[in-house]
């Protein structure tokens, strides 16, 4: 039996950015007291949501991953508390900048940097001004309690994001968050919707999932957003087993028996009788199917598919993800 206690943390957020910094070392200490062995944090937690307005100068809070201040600190923290932290920040990268969480390990090491790959654009969420598309596509990491994958908010929406992870070796899945009301349609709120695509998530793939959002309204110029809190932890057959409330600085923590999970999730069948071979659709954007012998893109008619190149779809064995060239471990 392997039993690993995950935990999520949530809280608000100020302009001073050394104080988030302190309040989350202050709720991680909580969360690694109460038995949590991987403890995710909120999306871009060292500000507000800064992306509610396009403005300029927030680019200047972005930092490579060796200077970033929570990445330093978190660190240590980890090395000292024996837990693994998945921290999210505003990265620059040369010319371009991105949404991207490092993957602290329980010795303090960072493993490696994930970049989110579906950045949204909207009144409220104008990420596009601010993030290039992340260049490295879903990967996993082997952290010392469990392996795990790592999406980053928007990314949570997509389903294929969260397959790819599992079908890469990820044993549970971790979306930091930042989602709230709507500017342009106060009326709106996605939160029961947003909670239910995540639980699909975890239970398509039978895996545990943990998702942590922020708390309080944050005001840019003319726009406002109320964040949903709710952070939350669902079971492998997507059943919440701890939630947060909408407007509280909360710690909440769970148990899971990975081995156990793994094999139930070997009985259900549901990777065995995959059939990626008639999934041609799912690569391009509009779901036509690139022909293999005319290279052209032609419309798959009801009940039929174009044939893909052998072996184009299969299931191949992909490593863990391991530090890439010019990623810094700290």
């Amino acid at each position: 039996m392997r039993q690993v206690t995950v935990g999520a943390v949530q809280m608000a957020c100020t302009w001073e950015r050394q104080k988030n910094i302190e309040r989350a070392d202050s709720l991680v200490r909580k969360a690694a007291s109460a038995g949590a062995q991987i403890i995710l944090l909120q999306e871009l937690f060292e500000t507000p949501y800064f992306c509610q307005k396009e403005k300029e100068e927030f680019f200047e809070l972005a930092t490579a991953v060796e200077e970033n201040p929570a990445i330093r600190h978190f660190s240590a923290v980890a090395r000292e508390l024996k837990v693994v932290l998945p921290i999210s920040f505003f990265e620059r990268s040369g010319q371009v900048y991105y949404n991207s969480v490092a993957v602290i390990d329980a010795d303090g090491t960072v493993l490696g940097v994930y970049r989110k790959s579906h950045i949204p654009d909207g009144p409220g969420y104008e990420e596009k001004f601010y993030f290039t598309p992340g260049d490295r596509g879903p990967l996993v990491w082997k952290t010392a309690y469990a392996t795990i994958g790592v999406g980053i908010c928007w990314d949570q929406w997509f389903p294929e994001l969260a397959r790819a992870m599992v079908l890469k070796g990820a044993e549970m899945l971790f979306y930091p968050t930042a989602i709230g009301s709507e500017p342009q349609s106060p009326d709106l709120d996605s939160l029961a919707h947003w909670r239910t695509v995540q639980q699909g998530h975890g239970a398509a793939n039978v895996v545990p999932l943990v998702a942590a959002n922020r708390i309080g309204t944050e005001t840019i110029e003319d726009s406002s957003i109320t964040f949903y809190g709710s952070s939350f932890i669902t079971d492998e057959r997507g059943q919440l087993v701890e939630t947060a409330d909408r407007t509280s600085e909360m710690v909440i923590t769970h148990t899971f028996d990975l081995d156990g999970i793994a094999r139930f999730r070997a009985r259900w069948g549901i990777f065995r009788d995959r059939r990626p071979d008639i999934y041609g659709c799912l690569r391009t954007h509009d779901g036509r199917v690139v022909h293999p012998v005319f290279g052209q893109a032609s419309e798959a008619k009801m009940g039929s598919t174009v044939p893909e190149k052998p072996g184009d779809l299969s299931e191949r064995k992909s490593p863990v993800h391991a530090a890439q060239p010019g990623e810094r471990t700290l």
